[in-house]
């Protein structure tokens, strides 16, 4: 048997019917050479966009163990000469493997191809070529194979010269809009450049084409270059190729090439590619950008924080420069990954911006915490155009504005919103769930007042996890008497009071202890009436009248001891306050 193969290097590319990228000429176009301008197509008509890669002479019977897929075989039929029924099955064997076409040559070794060959062929779109008795396969080895390695010389050059092009656009300092506006018009597509979210970052081409592709299911794309397609990078069928944009192991994206008309070829696929590339290099560039810009303004605002920023025509004239607007009334807002230990002692301004990651944070933290700032980042782009948010190591912080009166109220509707929307769009791509709690200071007037805003924001975030659990939302103003509890910096001493305040009804190992409690604590919200607190715990009246006797013997005459009221609830709010 003899054996060639037109597999020098990286062959031209195709598109098959299937959308299986694979690569050479179809078998429509090898029918058009020369060299076989008299062989006929008698079966198979179907397969006429197979690709063929290589050529292979069938010489020996067994040639089933030598083939390989997108073949083009030859034979004359003189391996079964001596068993025409081999050729019943022949067929089947042939298509299993992937071959492209079998072209046979009649006459010496073999009449007529047999019908039920013929009729199999046709069954499964298997191209059946009957060469002209007069060619050579020699002849016919190498036309094909130069016309192969034309092909790919041409799309490798032009593939080059698009390269070029591209990169040159970046080093001119253009962005991913004038890298795909360039792709849309050498390839006369529409294209797109999608994020790791399956959001547009850049598009071009025909306006319906480019808003049916905003329109895409994500789905779609989402698995390809993933493996979920089917194919590991890229992926394609007639109307659309789709490309994975990866720099340095991390992936950012895909860039899509859109054509309702089915008007893509193969060879665009290699064009795409070398658009991805450099794709990736304008966004790894940007992120670069955006990382050093991050960081100067987180530096920025950290300073701003901590009060040693300078005066307030300073900051305003500063921070304007950042499209910050700082000269009007003001909330600090900070939220806070829940599930993660704070630092001792302070906030985020204090500790390094984003991008200063400690080395104990791991991988899915740092993530996280880019979320958390992308998540808030998106919701004062759409509520509040003048907010500051910056993303410090352990906190995310929002200045945004605030209720024009500088009272201290609660946190108006527009921030409530903003803290919500904020919450779903970084729960939206978590694969596993994660919350964060915020904090609202009161509403200031200048820059100088923010330091003290940023601390009550600060507190509100600590206490409102401690009440209320993760995911807590907390204004300054609603912490009421645990403003001051929090201020005890030893958590021990709280324990203490506590246990010298409660006695065993400081425990929860009983569940009597743990009911008296509960009575206690509702005999003191209704400022000891009997009858209320009754109702609510739907006791009778004498039993209630009991259980007072009995805590007063525990506790001491509280019912008649102002002082000692106090410290019971002063020592019930304490165990409301979850960690301390």
């Amino acid at each position: 048997m003899s054996y060639i193969s037109a597999d020098p290097g990286p062959p031209a590319l195709r598109l098959a019917s299937t959308g299986t990228l694979t690569y050479g000429l179809s078998v429509g176009e090898v029918l058009g050479v020369s060299t076989l301008n008299g062989a006929r197509l008698i079966a198979g008509r179907a397969g006429l966009d197979r690709v063929v890669q290589r050529l292979n002479v069938m010489e020996v019977p067994d040639v089933l163990s030598w083939v390989k897929p997108n073949e083009l075989l030859l034979t004359t039929g003189y391996p079964l000469r001596h068993t025409p029924e081999s050729f019943d099955n022949l067929i089947a064997d042939l298509d299993e493997r992937g071959l492209a076409a079998l072209a046979i040559k009649l006459g010496r070794y073999l009449d007529a191809p047999p019908p039920e060959m013929v009729a199999q062929a046709d069954r499964r779109g298997f191209p059946l070529i009957l060469l002209p008795p007069d060619v050579g396969f020699d002849d016919i080895l190498n036309q094909v194979l130069t016309d192969i390695l034309n092909r790919q010389a041409a799309v490798l050059a032009r593939t080059e010269e698009v390269h070029r092009a591209l990169v040159q656009i970046v080093l001119c300092g253009g962005g991913l809009q004038e890298v795909v506006d360039e792709v849309a018009s050498l390839l006369d597509v529409a294209v797109v450049v999608l994020d790791g979210e399956q959001r547009v970052l850049a598009g071009a081409g025909p306006d319906e084409d480019v808003a049916a592709m905003r329109a895409f299911d994500a789905g779609r794309h989402a698995a390809c270059g993933r493996g979920g397609c089917g194919i590991t990078g890229a992926h394609g069928t007639a109307d659309h190729l789709v490309v994975p944009v990866m720099a340095g192991g991390f992936d950012h994206g895909r860039i899509v090439a859109f054509s309702p008309g089915g008007a893509l070829r193969g060879t665009d696929l290699g064009i795409l590619e070398r658009a991805a590339t450099v794709t990736a290099l304008v966004v790894t560039k940007q992120q670069a950008v955006a990382a050093v810009e991050s960081k100067y303004r987180a530096d920025f605002l950290r300073d701003v924080l901590a009060g040693r920023a300078g005066d307030d025509d300073r900051i305003i004239a500063h921070c304007d420069g950042f499209g910050w607007d700082l000269d009007r009334p003001m909330m600090v807002v900070v939220a806070e990954l829940d599930g993660r230990a704070r630092g001792g002692g302070g906030g985020g301004a204090g500790a390094e911006p984003d991008g200063g990651a400690r080395g104990g944070r791991g991988a899915d933290e740092r993530s996280a915490q880019e979320r958390l700032a992308a998540a808030w980042t998106a919701a004062a782009r759409r509520h509040d155009r003048g907010a500051a948010v910056v993303s410090f190591a352990h906190e995310v912080v929002a200045i945004v504005g605030g209720d024009g009166d500088g009272s201290a109220e609660l946190p108006s509707a527009p921030v409530q919103t903003m803290i919500k929307e904020a919450a779903a769009v970084f729960a939206e791509h978590m694969s596993v769930r994660r919350t964060f709690s915020s904090g609202v200071s009161r509403t200031v007037g200048s820059p100088a007042a923010l330091p003290e805003a940023y601390e009550q924001a600060v507190k509100a975030v600590r206490v409102g996890r401690q009440l209320h659990g993760p995911g807590a939302r907390a204004h300054f103003d609603q912490l009421g008497v645990y403003r001051l509890l929090s201020l005890v910096s030893d958590p021990e001493e709280l324990h203490a009071f506590v246990r010298e305040t409660l006695g065993d009804l400081a425990s929860d190992a009983e569940p009597e202890l743990v009911d008296l409690r509960r009575t206690l604590q509702v005999l003191l919200e209704t400022n000891l009436n009997v009858a209320e607190t009754a109702r609510r715990l739907h006791f009778h009246y004498n039993t209630l009248r009991y259980r007072i006797g009995k805590l007063e013997r525990m506790l001491g005459a509280f019912t008649e001891d102002a002082h000692l009221r106090l410290n019971l609830t002063l020592a019930l709010h304490v165990l409301r306050m979850r960690g301390i």
